[in-house]
């Protein structure tokens, strides 16, 4: 009984899991990597949109914190939209067009992307921006002239001087006022930490221009303070302040005297609010700007329940379609494979073949697998054909062995020197068929003996003419041999002399009386060619295949004495294949035969 192949084991099972592993991997990582690589995209889209923005937004704020009114911006909004690739668009904010990017006429996203107001800010990234909520480039009154620059730029860098002498480098910076201010290597104010012999409170001191925009400051201030009741510091463009009109210094120790966080906010807020009244009439009116299409929001990717499912069933159709092609296919793979176990598994006496449908690799091997099975039938019938002649030819002579013995044991016949010849050729026959099988049996298994030596091929065939002389004269044939004496060949020279020896006499018995049989060597490029021609009776076209199988006689009828044994011819092509050679017939029914042997060709030796 065929053993049963375990279900994990099955080849159509293991296609089936492999595939499904592989799909899911595959939808899986596709999945993955389409998300990451669309939310990455969308995140650097954002990220590019987000900052384009700002961009926009800062320039159009400094623009709006150096000019009172908008009235040259345009070639500024044209510029910029031309350099972000995107729509810009300037309203008032009762949405009276300032300046448009685009074409006249264009309407206007439905909501603008932020307001520019540099008084109000909390989107420029410039230092301070965020946290006063002021632009830090709208400077109006403080914007100190050129005269007090050239001064205050000397006193700079004598204080760069004094810093250095001290061992602290530092950079001069300049603010939008006008004031240069000390920074260190970190990029903080220097002047949080001044070294003794630099504080000489001249860097520090307001400039005319300061000062009077200053005392503006505290008077618009006084009327809010007054309510709170406090005092405070106005800190400004890096500089601590001093009113001269009141005599006094704020500090942040004023904070400390009024002891209460509301009275610090309230005075915080009074400040801001006066400086933002001071610094109105020097910065452009408030204006909404519009981006692109008006939405500015940062899209982001979600899957919704519907798109869930639809991945979720785009998964599946694509799984079960897997799995169904993975099915058929491994069925179609499997089902010859299946067919070619049952007819291995077939008892041998059956010869079963497996049908070729397809011209793949399971059709090809169902083809390697039908010519085994034909060359096992034809190796079996041959081996029964094989046993039935070996027993036939070895029969006939010990029946005339035996024959004769009896009679000559019960005296009816005496053993006269007739007799004694004829038992004696009778043996010979036994002998000769002994030894055929034997250089068979030998020539099979791989341990055939053979001497090389060169041999010169004249020789040779001068050898085997000789030998078959009187036989060819016997029988009116004429023999004979033709050859260069250049020839040579490394070779058993006996076995060489049997070779062509055995296609002689075949040649011989088939040929009649007034017939010829010539034998002929002839060098062809590496190769030394021999033939054996006769003008016998051929050998019919549909027996030419069969001339070198053992046993085998085209005249079935004929007998050993007649025909031979059968074996010669097998002989011949093991013992050429030995040589490293090869042997072919040639033959036209009526016309003759002709044996072609090729073999290598060998140098003549040294001396010869």
């Amino acid at each position: 009984m065929r053993p049963r192949i375990p279900l994990r084991k099955r080849l159509l099972v293991r296609l089936l899991v492999a595939t499904v592993l592989i799909a899911l991997c595959s939808v899986g990582a596709t999945a993955w990597l389409a998300v990451q690589t669309t939310t990455r995209a969308i995140r650097e889209e954002q990220g590019q949109d987000l900052a384009d923005d700002m961009r926009i937004l800062a320039q159009l704020s400094g623009y709006a914190a150096t000019h009172p009114d908008w009235k040259g911006v345009a070639p500024t909004v044209r510029a910029l939209s031309r350099k972000m690739g995107r729509r810009i668009a300037l309203t008032s904010t009762d949405r009276a067009l300032i300046a448009d990017s685009a074409p006249h006429g264009t309407s206007l996203p439905p909501r603008a992307a932020a307001n520019v107001d540099p008084l109000h800010t909390d989107t420029y990234t410039e230092p301070g921006a965020q946290l006063s909520g002021l632009d830090p480039r709208v400077v109006g009154p403080y914007r100190v002239t050129a005269k007090e620059r050239v001064q205050l730029a000397k006193l700079a860098k004598d204080r760069q001087a004094c810093f250095k002498q001290n061992g602290i480098d530092t950079t001069i910076t300049m603010t939008p006022s006008g004031r240069p201010v000390l920074t260190d290597a970190d990029g903080n104010n220097a002047n949080d930490s001044v070294p003794e012999p630099c504080a000489d409170g001249k860097f520090n001191t307001l400039t005319a221009t300061e000062a009077k925009a200053l005392k503006n400051l505290l008077a618009r201030a006084q009327p809010c303070l007054r309510e709170g009741g406090v005092s405070f510091k106005l800190p400004y463009f890096g500089v601590d302040v001093f009113d001269k009109s009141l005599g006094s210094r704020y500090t942040m120790g004023a904070y400390n005297k009024v002891g209460d966080a509301a009275a610090i906010r309230k005075a915080e807020a009074c400040t801001d609010n006066a400086r933002r009244a001071q610094l109105d009439p020097y910065v452009a009116p408030v204006a909404e700007l519009f981006l692109g299409g008006g939405d500015t929001t940062a899209p982001r990717f979600d899957v919704s329940p519907a798109n869930k499912a639809k991945v979720v069933g785009a998964a599946a159709a694509v799984l079960a379609l897997t799995v169904l092609v993975t099915a058929v296919v491994a069925t179609r793979l499997v089902r010859p494979l299946r067919a070619l176990t049952e007819a291995a598994q077939q008892p041998p006496e059956l010869h079963v073949r497996v049908p070729v449908k397809t011209r793949d690799e399971t059709g090809i091997l169902a083809e390697a697998f039908n010519d085994l099975t034909e060359r096992r039938e034809r190796m079996e019938a041959q081996r029964k054909a094989m046993v039935s002649d070996i027993a036939h030819e070895l029969r006939s002579p010990l029946t005339n062995i035996r024959g004769w013995l009896e009679v000559t044991r019960d005296g009816f016949v005496e053993p006269d020197p007739a007799l004694l010849g004829s038992l004696h050729d009778e043996a010979m026959v036994l002998q000769r068929v002994i030894d055929d099988l034997q250089d068979l049996a030998a020539a099979d298994a791989g341990t055939l003996r053979l001497h090389r030596e060169p041999v010169r091929v004249e020789d040779l065939v001068d050898q085997v003419v000789a030998a078959h002389r009187v036989s060819a004269d016997t029988a009116g044939v004429t023999l004979t041999g033709r050859t260069d004496n250049s020839l040579w060949l490394e070779a058993d020279p006996v076995r060489m002399r049997q070779v062509l020896g055995n296609l002689v006499s075949n040649a011989l018995r088939h040929t009649q009386a007034d017939g010829t049989v010539t034998v002929t060597a002839w060098r062809d490029g590496d190769d030394i060619v021999l033939t054996v021609a006769d003008t016998g009776i051929g050998i019919a076209p549909e027996n030419l295949q069969h001339v070198f199988e053992r046993f085998w006689r085209a005249d079935q009828s004929r007998s050993r004495r007649t025909g031979g044994s059968g074996l010669g011819l097998s002989i011949v092509r093991d013992l050429v294949a030995a040589h490293e050679g090869t042997v072919e017939a040639a033959s036209e029914p009526g016309a003759g035969s002709v044996f072609t042997l090729r073999l290598p060709n060998s140098a003549a030796p040294e001396g010869e």
